[in-house]
């Protein structure tokens, strides 16, 4: 009888990838976790329950066939694993480095319930998709054959590509209208290269252009070319613009210079990566070096900015955040990660006011007498009853006021969508009372005729794994759409 090559979790324990040291890995924007090799793969693959609900299947927004492909990986099937996964994910290598797995699969898996620590789902996903690209096995799309049709994306971020991928595969002639000078979305320009190396996401791109997808990149729709006008030129149109308006601070000196938005940092620095000239970065003005960096927020954004802060010489790098370490919606594994690298988290904090350098220069004008940023004026919170979501609420503790000194605060208090129907003056797309796009759970149309919306512009702001998941689905209700149409000017 041939050996059981599952359910070793009893006598095999969690491991994970070897990760860099952080007196190693904070000086470079490389990825801190190394590659599994092989045998460690198939290792960790092998400690899977084979369970007969898996729950981690259900808990991933694709509902990516996670035991089949982990008992491939444990039995040296990479190859088959590598097309299962690739099956239900458009950018499995992405995912496995990016998802919150703490918070999806790994954090539903039946081992971990049972207390022998979860199957590193995602490492795992990463090493087979990775081998697939090393070994050749990502094949070229080729679609069987070519139709006339044509549909419009308008986003490059992970919700547009996934329709793009699932349209050119059937031959659908794709154009992709971007802001940026490169495609992918926050996956290009929000997340950190240590995070998420951008040849990861360049190669995608890639595969996607040499299957015809059209890209017109520094492109402002409702500036450079009309929404109307792409209505006019498509027979369909998918929006997928994400959301990056940043939200805001108020109170005194809220203006001052050197308090800048999360994603402007970010871009900023990203663009460094990809060797372009950045003169926001040279003048000082989005560059933390030698700086008291203060961090406002908890999120995911959040774990970005500070880390970023750190790998450019920032002299200190705090977050404040205004819930404890239990109630933040970032990574608890980032979280980890940033304090090894030596950022400090002032907890149950938030900021009141700025303090600045006062240069009066016109009385009649208060913003203009803000000079540069010196502290943040911090008031310390405590944990009320539970809010609607069930997280408890913070409340001001009063004359618990303090100043952190700051040279650059970055704002990571989330993004809101942009006013599309005033930015592209179409006053008939509808909107939420929050400013997202009104898209039907399923299929993602909108109630404009031939319109569909996917990712954070529905959503609000999200994961990616979300927009792949709607992309996907849009792509193939876009696709059978066109089918039906032509069917029907067939009869």
């Amino acid at each position: 009888m041939a050996k059981q090559p599952m359910l070793k979790f009893v006598t095999v324990g969690r491991d994970m990838p070897e990760k860099r040291a952080a007196d190693a890995r904070k000086d470079d924007f490389h990825e801190i976790y190394a590659e599994f090799a092989a045998q460690k793969a198939a290792e960790q693959a092998s400690r899977c329950s084979q369970c007969g609900v898996p729950y981690c299947q259900t808990h991933c927004p694709l509902h990516n066939n996670i035991p089949d492909w982990l008992r491939m990986t444990a039995e040296g099937r990479l190859k088959e694993a590598y097309d299962l996964s690739q099956s239900t994910n458009t950018f499995p290598e992405i995912c496995g480095r990016i998802c919150p797995q703490d918070r999806l699969c790994e954090g539903n898996c039946v081992i971990e319930q049972s207390g022998h620590g979860t199957v590193t789902i995602g490492a795992v996903e990463k090493y087979i998709t990775d081998t697939a690209w090393d070994n050749g096995w990502v094949e070229p799309i080729t679609p069987v054959a070519k139709r006339e049709e044509s549909v419009a994306i308008i986003g490059a971020g992970p919700g547009g590509l996934a329709a793009a991928d699932v349209l050119v595969r059937a031959g659908v002639n794709v154009t992709v209208y971007d802001r940026h000078d490169r495609a992918g979305g926050l996956m290009t320009y929000g997340i950190p290269g240590f995070k998420l190396e951008k040849d990861v996401v360049m190669r995608r791109v890639k595969l996607l252009e040499d299957a015809g997808v059209e890209f017109v990149l520094n492109c402002n729709v409702g500036k450079d070319i009309s929404f109307q006008d792409i209505r006019a030129i498509h027979d369909a149109v998918l929006l997928a613009t994400g959301v990056y308006k940043g939200r805001d601070l108020s109170g005194p000196g809220a203006g001052a210079k050197g308090i800048v938005p999360a994603l402007d940092y970010l871009t900023c620095s990203n663009k460094l990566g990809f060797g372009d000239a950045v003169p926001a970065f040279d003048s000082g003005e989005l560059n933390a070096e030698g700086k008291n960096v203060v961090v406002i927020g908890g999120g995911d954004t959040a774990m970005d900015c500070v880390r970023t802060a750190i790998r450019q010489g920032a002299k200190s790098v705090k977050c404040l955040y205004r819930r404890d370490r239990a109630n933040m919606p970032g990574s608890q594994r980032e979280t980890q990660n940033a304090e090894e690298e030596g950022v400090e988290f002032v907890w149950l904090s938030a900021p009141k006011g700025f303090t600045t350098d006062l240069r009066v220069t016109d009385a009649a004008n208060p913003s203009a007498q803000l000079g540069p940023v010196k502290g943040v004026i911090v008031q310390k919170m405590r944990l009320g009853a539970p809010d609607a979501t069930g997280r408890r609420s913070p409340e001001v503790i009063e004359d618990s006021d303090y100043t952190e000194d700051a040279d650059l605060v970055i704002k990571a208090l989330g993004f809101e969508p942009e006013d599309l129907p005033t930015l592209w003056d179409e006053k008939d797309l509808t909107v939420t009372r929050w400013g997202t796009v009104k898209a039907a759970f399923g299929t993602h149309r909108t109630d404009m005729d031939g319109v569909w919306a996917v990712g954070d512009i529905v959503r609000g702001a999200s994961l990616v794994v979300w927009a792949i998941r709607d992309g996907r689905e849009a792509g193939a209700n876009i696709l059978a759409t066109l089918d039906a149409a032509r069917a029907l000017a067939a009869e």
